[in-house]
């Protein structure tokens, strides 16, 4: 190792035996959060006790951990930005931060993140805000067990809860985040694991990510979205074990896939959505183990994907399967489940033995004139229907279930 390398791991070393806690409260001969930083040293923490503090722009500018007690609330009466992180070893633990300023032109945030790594920001409660936590050119941090309740009712005059920017190699786990426009927001940040968020309620999207690559979304709850979950123009992403659910609207969706590429989709429930998954310009993706349930659409794929494969995938109960707006087909459905397959399976090896035919004529019809879509329980539906299933004419005569299981997958 370099010389000056192991001086510098051994100044640190140092600064962290020495480091000191300082007491901040109404009574404390520290009073307020900004004393306290220019006050300590590298390493120190600020202890702040249960109060309330009217601050803002706080800067943190040297390696400390601002610790809470019995969470003191700090009020930053809606004049902008609260804390902002410019150094590297920040901890941010245990506070209850309100009214954010709103601005058209500043992006303000309770928290915000800049060119900094190996930051935490955990226990944290963020009411009345307009930018939740925001990340930004920073690497190597832990969101953790945060608590983002905005009040936004329109998509214009609100901010994302958790937002990452041009960031790499963080978590993001256990946040609960309500109210926002989207819950989580992704755009040219790669490397980043997001597990066991709830992310409910919010005006646009549950998560929103945005030319991010390899990146691991698992054990998530998008609900009640204005739609829940867009994947747009990135590639190698993992998607497993969420629900997504009650993401209703005529536009509204579970999962939007626009020009993702290598990904795997796998383990997730889709319940009770308009569109369960849409898929656009989207290849080589691998959707296994998943279940479509009382979805309207299950999947709707509207043209330029190749080369994908659906195996394993339970679809019970939508009014469409899937929908399909070509002729064409690159891709294999194979050993799916599907609760409206009449045939029958003589052999006794628990595939049907007659191919399903997912995609129905009246499918085609809704997506080509959405206002048939009232004939939806017509017996006008079941022949046309039944007529197509006879000799296919409209519905791409390749697209199949060869091997459809006779049973649910568990």
């Amino acid at each position: 190792m370099h010389f000056w390398t192991i001086f510098a791991v051994f100044l640190g070393m140092t600064s962290i035996a020495h480091a000191k806690t300082i007491e901040v409260c109404p009574s404390c001969t520290i009073k307020s959060i900004k004393e306290g930083i220019a006050f300590a040293s590298d390493f120190d923490t600020l202890l702040i006790k249960k109060g309330t503090y009217n601050e803002f722009n706080i800067r943190v500018d040297k390696p400390l951990t601002l610790l809470g007690e019995n969470y003191p609330i700090i009020d930053g009466k809606d004049q902008g930005e609260i804390i902002t992180v410019v150094s590297d070893n920040v901890t941010i633990d245990g506070l209850f931060i309100i009214n954010v300023g709103t601005s058209y032109t500043e992006d303000y945030a309770a928290i915000r993140v800049i060119k900094s790594k190996n930051f935490v920001i955990q226990n944290v409660v963020l009411e009345k805000l307009f930018f939740g936590i925001y990340l930004e050119k920073s690497s190597h941090g832990r969101v953790y067990h945060n608590k983002i309740i905005g009040d936004a009712v329109e998509e214009f005059n609100s901010g994302n809860g958790i937002q990452l920017w041009y960031s790499k190699h963080i978590e993001v786990e256990k946040n609960i985040v309500q109210h926002v426009r989207d819950g989580i927001y992704l755009e040219f940040s790669d490397d980043i694991v997001i597990k066991n968020n709830s992310s409910t309620n919010n005006v646009r999207y549950g998560l929103h990510f945005m030319f991010s690559n390899n990146d691991i979304y698992e054990n998530n709850v998008f609900e009640n979205n204005g739609s829940g979950v867009a994947v747009m123009f990135s590639k190698e992403i993992v998607m497993r074990n969420n629900t997504f659910k009650k993401n209703w609207g005529a536009a509204s969706f579970g999962m939007l896939l626009k020009e993702i590429n290598d990904a795997e989709i796998t383990g997730n429930t889709f319940e009770e959505n308009t569109v369960g998954i849409s898929i656009e310009g989207s290849n080589r993706i691998k959707y296994l183990n998943n279940t479509f349930a009382n979805n309207g659409w299950a999947l709707k794929v509207r043209g330029a994907c190749y080369g994908n494969t659906f195996s394993a995938n339970n679809f019970l109960h939508n009014s469409f399967d899937v929908s399909y707006n070509s002729k064409l087909n690159d891709n294999v459905f194979k050993g799916n489940y599907w609760s409206k397959y009449t045939g029958y399976d003589l052999d006794k090896d628990g595939t049907g033995d007659v191919p399903y035919r997912p995609v129905k004529l009246f499918s085609y019809i809704v997506n080509r004139t959405p206002e048939t879509i009232v004939l939806l329980r017509s017996l006008f539906m079941d022949i046309i229907d039944f007529s197509e299933k006879v000799s296919p004419v409209f519905t791409p005569d390749k697209l199949l279930d060869a091997t459809p299981l006779m049973k649910q997958i568990q």
